[in-house]
């Protein structure tokens, strides 16, 4: 047998099930999903108490039956997010060049995204601290979200004190990966995935190409019930935007349009710092970058789900950017969990906004308690639609913040969320761009 069983094993890629999204990448998916929100905002400001044409009581029934859709691919969304993960960062293991290789990857990604992730948050909390956009809220408009904070999971995140932190690190590792399974602890699965991962690569490709034939079929299955949720997104997108609009009514959300402003206006800088990060990698135009990863990007902010378009993201890497299969068959799942920078930096934003609406004062010790809360509650949360709601609540709690904010931005963030993971999925290309010049630069310093 030779030395390197990892030839032998040779997963089926996820990007083999490109062709399940390609539909809806021709059929301009993200056309129809616009179409959808402004038609439900529209919808929404019938159904409200605005226009007086129905009762308070007849637009909340209707608008919560319009909004089902929205809820069952959320959820199918959510359900499916989970195995696909650990089938791809398995498969991605397994398609390493060698263990050494695969070490020396990991090890290069983890700290690019710690340091990715934070540059992101500085320039949401700089940012908002220029334009103050909170300054621009009536105050008035924090009675009308009173009784109406969204439901959140904050239990799923705490902030460890000093001497809790070792304590923390220790538990990383998941005791009970079922339980880590049904808690939706994704950063505990991805830690047993690459423990998983790494200890399959070392047995036999006959005792490990079993499994790896299951993990196979399980991205088949997921990768099709993501077809099934997509053809849902115009409709699901129409239906939540109805009963947002319909229950806060356009003058909160027209209250809010300096916030939203503020947030894509980081993205849009964020984006800028990754063509930087591009263009010294590989000399490419940032213009050439973007038409590249065009398509992934419009999917990507189509579904709000970073995870469900792997395929496709791992598809532009390959043939567009040109990236080595070893780069992006491990990168991207990981990235896909870990990689948050859109999502951090709205977090940053919404923090900051949140704080000046409240007048909380914030010092430099909540400044640095929000970036550390920030960059570790992004990691290991999974890329889905709305986790970001969950994060930013102990993020709030954690430097004095009422929770309740929530309320006030929630009506706008499925704009947001869409506008988010679309710049997740480019930091996702991105780190892809750079890790490949990286780990090409380090072999070449070897020879010589």
């Amino acid at each position: 047998m030779a030395k390197n069983p990892l030839q032998f094993l040779k997963p089926t890629s996820l990007i083999e099930l490109n062709h399940k999204l390609a539909h809806f990448i021709h059929g301009r998916l993200w056309m129809k999903v616009l179409l959808g929100m402004f038609l439900g905002i529209f919808i929404g400001i019938v159904l409200g108490p605005d226009a007086g044409l129905v009762s308070k009581e007849t637009g909340i029934i209707i608008s919560e039956w319009l909004a089902l859709p929205g809820t069952i691919f959320i959820n199918i969304i959510q359900m499916i997010v989970i195995p696909l993960i650990i089938a791809s960062i398995i498969n991605g293991i397994a398609s390493s060049e060698s263990v050494k290789q695969l070490k020396k990857t990991g090890i290069s990604i983890i700290i690019y995204f710690i340091i990715t992730t934070t540059v992101a948050i500085l320039i949401g909390i700089c940012l908002t601290s220029i334009i103050n956009p909170g300054n621009y809220i009536d105050k008035d408009l924090l009675t009308q979200t009173k009784g109406m904070q969204p439901d959140v999971d904050k239990d799923s995140f705490t902030v460890p004190s000093a001497e809790e932190i070792p304590q923390q690190i220790g538990t990383m590792l998941p005791t009970n990966i079922f339980g880590s399974l049904l808690n939706g602890d994704m950063l505990k699965i991805v830690i047993f995935s690459i423990i998983l991962g790494i200890a399959l690569i070392n047995l036999k490709p006959k005792n490990s190409k079993p499994l790896l034939n299951l993990l196979d079929s399980i991205q088949q299955v997921s990768m099709t019930i993501v077809k099934w949720a997509l053809t849902l997104a115009p409709i699901a997108v129409f239906g939540l935007m109805t009963k947002l609009t319909s229950r806060f009514g356009i003058n909160l959300l027209a209250g809010l349009g300096i916030y939203v402003l503020t947030v894509i206006a980081g993205l849009i800088l964020l984006i800028i710092f990754y063509m930087i990060i591009v263009y010294i990698s590989s000399k490419k135009k940032p213009i050439t970058f973007l038409k590249e990863i065009k398509e992934v990007q419009l999917l990507a902010f189509s579904t709000s789900s970073s995870a469900a378009v792997m395929p496709v993201t791992m598809k532009t890497a390959q043939e567009n950017l040109k990236i080595k299969k070893s780069v992006y068959e491990f990168l991207i799942p990981i990235g896909t969990t870990i990689n948050m920078d859109g999502t951090a930096l709205y977090q940053a934003v919404a923090t900051i906004f949140l704080a000046q609406v409240f007048g909380v004062e914030l010092g430099l010790i909540s400044i640095l308690l929000i970036i550390v809360t920030i960059v570790g509650a992004s990691i290991g949360s999974p890329g889905t639609p709305g986790v970001g709601m969950a994060i930013l609540a102990v993020v709030l709690t954690s430097v004095g913040i009422p929770a309740a904010g929530l309320a006030l931005i929630i009506g706008v963030d499925r704009l947001l969320d869409m506008s988010r993971t679309a710049t997740n999925v480019t930091g996702d290309l991105t780190a892809c761009v750079f890790m490949n010049k990286f780990l090409n630069i380090d072999k070449k310093r070897k020879k010589v």
